[in-house]
């Protein structure tokens, strides 16, 4: 189901209904509404796919010492998944903004994102850890859903998206980073 959701909105049919849905899916019309109840959910599960391909591809990379390296890291990686396929991207996007009957999973999920890029906070200044490991996760995940939503709207361009939470994430981050020497290189 969730194949056949991403197969219409790369062909630029992101006003799709839930019976083009099961048509596309090959299914019947009560299938969609039974497995995801709506297209909001449907959006959600579109949007678990790519975090969970930001996850896989920071995972996969090299390992890096420092919690700052890393969450850069995580921004570059989250960047270049969400440029790989821009219209379908943009299309969850913009449902994910939309109010919902449920609260969703997408926050706990991109908080989970950045708490992983985070580690256990090495570089960052040993008295601040436990706060900004606390802190953080929360924070790095409204930034960059924030760079998204000008993104989305067509206000920041594709070639700006990871620089510009870049900016953020860095920005976020000094408050808790040690820039001991040691602690940089």
């Amino acid at each position: 189901m969730v194949d056949a959701a991403e197969r219409l909105l790369r062909e630029g049919k992101a006003a799709f209904s839930m019976r083009d849905l099961a048509v596309e899916a090959g299914v019947s019309f009560a299938t969609p509404f039974n497995q995801f109840g709506s297209k909001a959910a449907i959006m959600e599960a579109l949007s678990a796919r790519r975090i969970d391909a930001m996850e896989a591809r920071f995972a996969a990379a090299a390992p890096l010492i420092s919690a700052v390296a890393r969450v850069l890291l995580a921004v570059d990686t989250a960047a270049a998944v969400m440029l790989e396929e821009p219209d379908v991207n943009r299309a969850v996007m913009g449902w994910l903004g939309a109010s919902s009957p449920a609260p969703g999973q997408v926050w706990a999920r991109s908080t989970a994102l950045w708490a992983l890029a985070l580690g256990a906070g090495e570089g960052l200044i040993p008295s601040r850890r436990e706060q900004a490991l606390r802190l953080l996760p929360k924070q790095l995940a409204f930034a960059f859903r924030g760079v998204l939503s000008f993104w989305t709207a067509g206000e920041l361009p594709g070639g700006l998206l990871a620089p510009e939470a870049r900016d953020i994430a860095s920005t976020l981050l000094l408050a808790f980073n040690d820039p001991s020497p040691e602690v940089i290189g």
